[in-house]
């Protein structure tokens, strides 16, 4: 039985490290110009680069950068509502899982859609007249360079590139995205982290990250995430072939050991930081106290009702009628979440940085004079928030 083999002859470690290689180009491509460079304006890229990834992506998914960017700016201004392209919320995980890019195509097919949120993408000749209007063509040259270079085995090596975005983008993140996780940030919606699988989804996989700064080049923020996204962008960067805006990247803010009183500068970084503030109070004072409290309960069903209570406290702001009637008998963690309604009060926007100066001083002395170690311990820390950015 004849095989062609094409051109290029390798071991099948060879032909797999190609397919994997040549899908994670094409997931940078995503995640580095349509995501970060398009639709958030997170960074500015060489035209020489820029058309490159447009041109990869005509080739290996058949995407129109309009679409693309529209659908997904959909998504950021109706998150888990009605009108959310691919929430599994809307549509269940298992269709947004196994059918996020039957979504896609349904909602690319909305001109309201496209006219609404697709400003500023690609407008040139090549585009209405090539990526565009010739989706299936890309995949199709793609398919004939596979076959042509590998033979038989590039038939895979194309079906693995065709499946890749379908799989990871469309139904990895935008599905278990918004499903299982870890949430750094406590966000209006409930978008999370995934576990460390980077190398596939090419940072993609930080989306709780990315919905609470959705601006920022940088999706990682725990010392022990790494976003390979951002790792290419600080590489194009170096070469001249990519410009980061400093001003969007998400804030990290550094503390001041020595600043006892805090300050206008204090409260801009506070202010700044609001979502990484209530984060590690949710961590270094609300999760702390309730394992304290935890550990003093003294029956099986005061246990059960500790762990239930801990459980509504770290789900977010809002305790809801059955927290609070649990919250009766636990004086200590009520005093810690008082100061966390209140500390999320005094951190919404606002323009009169000297009232929130007043405040943010009164909160921090009535927190030391509690006692409570945890709540005293991070008092002492707000006071010296500084703001720095990394670069």
């Amino acid at each position: 039985m004849f095989v062609f083999t094409g051109l290029i002859d390798l071991p099948w470690w060879g032909y797999l490290l190609v397919a994997l290689g040549l899908a994670h180009i094409t997931i940078v491509g995503v995640t580095v110009f349509l995501h970060r460079h398009q639709a958030h304006r997170a960074l500015e890229m060489h035209p020489a680069v820029s058309h490159f990834f447009r041109f990869w992506l005509w080739l290996t998914t058949g995407m129109a950068t309009r679409e693309w960017v529209s659908v997904h700016r959909k998504h950021h201004d109706k998150v888990e509502g009605q009108e959310d392209p691919h929430s599994p919320f809307r549509f269940g995980i298992s269709k947004v899982l196994w059918e996020g890019s039957e979504l896609y195509s349904v909602e690319t097919a909305c001109q309201e859609t496209i006219r609404n949120y697709g400003q500023g993408t690609p407008d040139d000749w090549l585009e209405h007249h090539v990526y565009a209007r010739s989706k299936s063509l890309g995949i199709t040259v793609m398919l004939l360079i596979d076959v042509v270079l590998f033979g038989s085995v590039g038939l895979t090596v194309w079906a693995v590139q065709m499946l890749w975005i379908p799989f990871f983008a469309a139904g990895v993140i935008n599905g278990l995205g918004h499903w299982v996780g870890y949430r750094n940030f406590n966000t209006a919606d409930r978008s999370t982290n995934l576990g460390p699988i980077g190398l596939l989804i090419g940072g993609e996989e930080l989306h709780n990250n990315h919905h609470a700064y959705a601006s920022s080049a940088r999706m990682s923020s725990q010392w022990w995430e790494f976003d390979v996204g951002w790792l290419y962008i600080c590489v194009l960067e170096r070469l001249g072939l990519a410009q980061v805006d400093q001003q969007k990247l998400a804030p990290r803010p550094r503390v001041d050991i020595g600043k006892q009183i805090p300050d206008l500068d204090t409260v801009g970084a506070v202010l700044s930081s609001r979502l990484h503030v209530m984060s590690a109070y949710a961590r270094c004072v609300m999760a702390r106290v309730h394992r304290e409290e935890l550990r003093k309960a003294d029956t099986h069903t005061c246990r059960r009702r500790m762990r239930r209570l801990g459980w509504l406290l770290l789900r977010g702001p809002r305790l809801g009628s059955a927290g609070q009637r649990l919250l009766v008998n636990h004086p200590t963690l009520r005093s810690v979440y008082r100061f966390r309604q209140r500390l999320a009060k005094l951190l919404r926007k606002r323009t009169n940085h000297e009232a929130a100066l007043s405040e943010l001083r009164q909160w921090c002395d009535e927190a030391e004079r509690t006692g409570i170690a945890a709540l005293t311990e991070f008092a002492t820390t707000l006071k010296g928030y500084t703001l720095t950015r990394a670069t």
